[in-house]
């Protein structure tokens, strides 16, 4: 039998999946999006889509496809509706559906519809901008506001601005919320130190500078949804099966979702979607939230990956059901970065947390690849775990050592065996996997430059560059880790 594509037309025919569809696809454009990935249509998305349903935001999103990877023709052809699979537990109910989303009105390449994407800046009702350009995204480059693109997504970001301010002649009502959701602290701040750097840098004007300052707000947010990437095979047979259609874009996601975002009555009246959802939060200050998810979910996430993976499991899943792991990222998470979380917490919120979190690795629907959770890895242990083994010490000298055991499975990870047009793979039970981090270039140096392993882990420790840090200052860690790294590349042990 034939499955129909999932598209405005197979919605058409059958109107009992989607109901008042033409008044949806009406709606004016009102967020611009930087990213096409899964994080981003699984909560940003997902929220204006419920609040388009509910009659409460009534506004589309157009995403620009920033970098040069991949392709966008699914989204071309099925017109940017995407179905989401929402699979879990809550409050002890078993979840599982299926939402067809279709807030997302155009999708447009920056390299090829550059002239396309500026235009939008002249469109009074897109107030909002919207990222995710993962965690090396926000950095200040070398970049030129001219080109079409700028290579840099704040650079692009700053050109988009610069040419609203023109449109509008600067005038106030013009002014933009500006939310990125990378998982770096202080993003929005960040990100808005930039776009000020790269204005100063290309002379852009005072005007346009005090409008910056004063007219638009760069919130810092946090968002907080496992959604893994591509979903397998069976998955996709499965739904497919269910709904009746094929989906090339089709995501899952777990059922808890959470948007922190940092702001004010101004920015809560123009993001009015957050109505709709009680998980986008919307307060004066989001540290908490920041520092549980980052510390906890990301923080074991990162440091458990290249552990469990090395081990020979492929998935979150399969971690949570094996009983060596599974204690592994438990303690490591309850025992040693809780108490250690570089912030004012109440142990008992952060055991809750991390409780909860722990339920969330075990959805037994979700199928989290760990070979996704190391692309940047480099930059994720830093971001994610090196501040909580630095407050670890402020706390105590005593070593942290199953922090240690997952940072020496991280260097064995990063071990390069091939390099082939330009991408760094490492061997796993003869098997190769791909090392996707901006930082393979130095392991690959620091691996064939090491005449021990103990030379390696001192000279990787010791990089402040790399780290923020010296970690070999830090009393017994880097011992701990030379101890491991030296079983782990022996195969002699893993877990125990």
């Amino acid at each position: 039998m034939t499955v129909s594509q999932l598209s405005p037309e197979l919605l058409k025919q059958r109107p009992e999946l989607y109901p008042d569809l033409d008044k949806l696809l009406a709606l004016p454009e009102k967020i611009i999006q930087f990213g096409t990935g899964v994080l981003l249509r699984g909560l940003p998305d997902y929220f204006v889509n419920k609040a388009n349903q509910q009659n409460i935001f009534n506004g589309r999103i157009v995403v620009v496809k920033s970098t040069s990877q991949g392709s966008a023709d699914a989204f071309e052809i099925q017109k940017n509706i995407f179905s989401h699979g929402i699979r879990g537990i809550q409050n002890g109910e078993h979840i599982d559906e299926t939402v067809i989303n279709t807030a997302i009105s155009r999708t447009l390449s920056a390299s090829n519809h550059w002239a396309e994407i500026l235009e939008c800046a002249h469109n009074p009702e897109m107030k909002i901008v919207i990222s995710n350009t993962t965690e090396v995204g926000i950095q200040f480059v070398e970049d030129n506001l001219q080109a079409s693109p700028p290579k840099s997504f704040p650079g692009k970001l700053t050109a988009f601005l610069y040419e609203r301010f023109k449109a509008f002649e600067g005038s106030a009502e013009s002014g933009m919320v500006i939310v990125p959701t990378e998982l770096i602290v202080g993003n929005g701040t960040k990100l808005h130190e930039i776009v000020l750097k790269q204005a100063n840098e290309h002379d852009l004007g005072k005007d346009f500078i005090n409008w910056l300052e004063q007219n638009n707000q760069f919130c810092n947010s946090l968002v907080d949804r496992i959604v893994p990437g591509k979903p397998d095979a069976e998955t996709v047979a499965e739904l497919s099966e269910k709904s009746g259609y094929k989906d090339d874009l089709l995501i899952v996601s777990e059922v808890y979702s959470l948007w922190a975002i940092e702001g004010d009555e101004h920015v809560k009246s123009v993001l009015s979607f957050a109505q709709a959802d009680k998980g986008v939060v919307i307060e004066p200050n989001i540290d908490l939230f920041r520092e549980l998810k980052l510390r906890l979910l990301n923080g074991t996430h990162t440091l458990a990956s290249g552990l469990c993976f090395l081990y020979g499991l492929n998935t979150v899943r399969e971690s949570m059901e094996n009983p060596e792991t599974s204690e592994f990222i438990a303690d490591v998470m309850l025992k040693e970065l809780a108490p250690a979380i570089p912030y004012e917490v109440d142990p008992a919120r952060a055991q809750e947390f991390g409780n909860q979190v722990l339920d969330r690795f075990r959805n037994p629907f979700i199928r989290h690849q760990l070979i996704d959770i190391t692309v940047q890895y480099t930059a994720k242990m830093k971001m994610r775990n090196i501040p909580t083994l630095l407050n670890h010490y402020k706390i105590s000298n005593e070593v942290p050592v199953l922090f240690a055991k997952g940072f020496a499975a991280f260097l064995l990870f990063m071990k390069p065996v091939q390099l082939l047009e330009g991408i760094y793979s490492g061997e796993r039970n003869s098997e190769s996997y791909p090392i996707r981090c901006d930082s393979a270039a130095y392991f690959a140096e620091k691996w064939e430059g090491a005449k021990t392993l103990s030379e390696l882990v001192q000279k990787v420790l010791s990089d402040d560059s790399l780290w923020g840090a010296n970690l070999t200052s830090l009393p017994g860690f880097s011992n701990a880790v030379n101890e491991n790294l030296e079983l782990l590349s022996k195969k002699e042990t893993i877990i125990n």
